[in-house]
């Protein structure tokens, strides 16, 4: 046995949260490492990814990986409730680092390569799942409810400064070899493998419980279907600039739709429900969660927004080439990172002391303040305007996150902790799918109105045939969006080459150039962020009305035996005043334990 499963719990405590924090940021980096080396990817094995045969492949490995975490998450905290959730965490880092090391040594190339990706990439994603699911409710057992903000905040900012650690990462990464994108979880993803082994153990109270089957097995097939149509939803279909009207995408859809609604209904009468919908009749739990889904979603859209704007416009205005543009992107937008790594854990540190609902609001405000921020500045900004604009939004993000996810945390029973944080993770990660699909679809409804005519009339100016420019132009927004995405040259990939373009060398040098192409996109551009961070503001303000009416703080009393307040049988906090029955509502906001 090593020495650390029979350290102190003072000692105990701060190996948990460190071994947590490396495996959070190991899945969250890998959430996003992927997106800035795609280009890199694509070109290793061999395939051109907005050919109309690859799209699938490029939009499954953007999102595979967290639509299958959102799908896994619940039944996987619910299981470490049952098994142990240690157990279920260390078996996590094993699947991911063995993903990882199968995704580095692909042997194929061309659509087996991709296809041979998209497979292990999902099964990376399983691991990953493992890795949320857990994470947070082990944080909790070991840590006393005085510190629990801070711990959080520690492991909350690793989780969503992963994300954009991943995207400078992966612009490093890919300039060496694309393999190295998987490469660099092996190291740490065996250390953390070696380390929670060795050094953690359940202290946590495990429920008595058996696996609900049938609610695991109708869950899946609902989110996976939702998920999978919301992915489908954004590409091209007949005519349309999005397949949101076709026969496959709306199968899914109400596929979806029916199956949850189904789940709702099976977890309401199973003896031991994989996902128990009761906890939501704790307010804080209730308003917490659907808080955090709101900003997860705006959250997940503004990166993706961030990106095309800087890759596909800003950077190669001041210069830069479109394939030095993925890693810039990420650099550019570091102070985001800066923001949430200075607040993430102040906010929890302070969450401690004065609950959540204070700084969790404020921090919702002044997160959605930043959207109507970088809806007010020019598409061609000035940087530092920019820059102060998303550390404000890091800063809002890093005082909502923490604070919001230790009182959730809190407010559970101590044998649902596995299981809650499995849906916390669930809400993060289906919002993000969300947010793409979404945010994607709004952005091409901004685009679609002024684009296609900026561009005929664009490119007719410089001598491309009308014929081929009517034909760029009635090509759907979303071609151009990837192609930003993956810093290619847009026109460059639209029109093909010179002699298709039927141009003079000067004609194409200007339209292939820096210039030429962000400036024709600028004011389509713009009327789709305006949509874009519209919603996203508004998605901030509803959230930051959930954070007001959480009620005052408290912490499930875990000196009761579990039989005095069964899970089965939890009351409704809105009129509880805040507290669990049989703990004493804390006072005020500070609430002295």
């Amino acid at each position: 046995m090593s020495r650390f499963k029979n350290a102190h719990p003072e000692r105990y405590k701060w190996v948990a949260l460190t071994n947590t924090t490396l495996g959070i940021l190991m899945a969250t980096i890998n959430s996003s490492i992927i997106l800035i080396s795609l280009p890199a990817i694509f070109i290793g094995i061999g395939i051109n990814p907005l050919s109309p045969g690859n799209i699938g492949y490029l939009l499954w490995l953007m999102m595979g990986y967290m639509l299958i975490t959102a799908v896994l998450v619940v039944s996987l905290g619910r299981l470490g409730d049952i098994m142990g959730r240690v157990k279920i965490y260390n078996f996590g880092f094993a699947v991911f680092t063995a993903a990882s090391v199968i995704l580095a040594l692909d042997p194929f190339t061309g659509s087996k390569g991709a296809l041979w990706l998209v497979i292990w990439r999902l099964v990376q994603g399983v691991g990953g799942a493992m890795l949320f699911a857990n994470s947070s409710a082990i944080i909790v057992d070991a840590f006393p409810a005085k510190q629990r903000g801070l711990a959080m905040g520690i492991n909350q900012v690793a989780a969503i400064a992963g994300s954009f650690i991943g995207l400078i990462a992966g612009g490093l990464l890919s300039v060496l070899d694309w393999r190295w994108i998987f490469w660099v979880s092996v190291p740490f993803g065996i250390l953390g493998t070696v380390w929670a082994y060795h050094s953690l153990h359940d202290n946590g109270r495990r429920a008595e419980a058996k696996i609900d089957w049938i609610g695991n097995i109708v869950f899946a097939i609902g989110l996976t279907s939702l998920l999978t149509g919301i992915v489908y939803g954004i590409q091209p279909y007949g005519s349309s600039s999005m397949g949101w009207t076709s026969p496959r995408v709306l199968t899914f859809l109400i596929t979806g739709v029916v199956f949850l609604v189904l789940f709702n209904i099976v977890e309401l009468r199973v003896a031991h429900p994989m996902f128990n919908l009761r906890l939501f009749k704790i307010r804080a739990f209730g308003t917490g969660s659907a808080a955090g889904l709101l900003a997860a979603t705006a959250r997940g859209g503004l990166q993706f927004m961030l990106i095309i704007w800087l890759q596909g416009i800003w950077l190669p205005l001041h210069g830069f080439t479109y394939e030095r543009t993925p890693l810039w992107a990420g650099i550019y937008m570091l102070p985001m990172t800066i923001g949430f790594l200075i607040a993430g854990p102040l906010a929890g540190y302070l969450s401690d002391r004065h609950g959540a609902r204070i700084l969790s609001t404020a921090g919702l405000l002044v997160f959605g303040g930043s959207f109507i921020g970088l809806l007010l500045i020019p598409t061609n900004f000035t940087y530092w305007v920019f820059a102060v604009l998303i550390i404000l939004n890091g800063i809002g993000g890093g005082l909502f996150t923490a604070p919001n996810s230790t009182a959730v945390m809190n407010s559970v029973p101590p044998d649902q902790r596995g299981g809650a944080a499995g849906i916390q993770a669930a809400l993060m990660n289906s919002g993000m799918v969300l947010s793409m699909g979404l945010f994607f679809s709004l952005m091409i409804i901004g685009l679609a109105r002024s684009l296609p005519e900026s561009l005929k009339s664009g490119l007719a100016s410089q001598g491309v045939s009308p014929t081929l420019a009517a034909t760029v132009a009635a090509l759907p927004p979303v071609a151009t969006l990837f192609s930003s995405l993956l810093g290619y040259n847009p026109l460059a990939t639209l029109l093909g080459s010179q002699v298709n373009a039927g141009v003079s060398t000067a004609q194409w040098n200007v339209l292939t150039g820096k210039n030429f192409f962000p400036e024709m996109i600028t004011t389509p551009f713009h009327d789709g962020l305006k949509i874009v961070f519209g919603m996203a503001f508004a998605m901030s303000i509803l959230a930051a009305v959930f954070s007001i009416f959480r009620g005052k703080r408290f912490i499930y009393d875990e000196a009761l035996p579990i039989s005095q307040h069964p899970h089965e049988h939890l009351p409704d906090m809105a009129s509880a005043g805040g507290a669990i029955v049989g703990e004493p509502a804390l006072d005020d906001e500070r609430g002295a334990l």
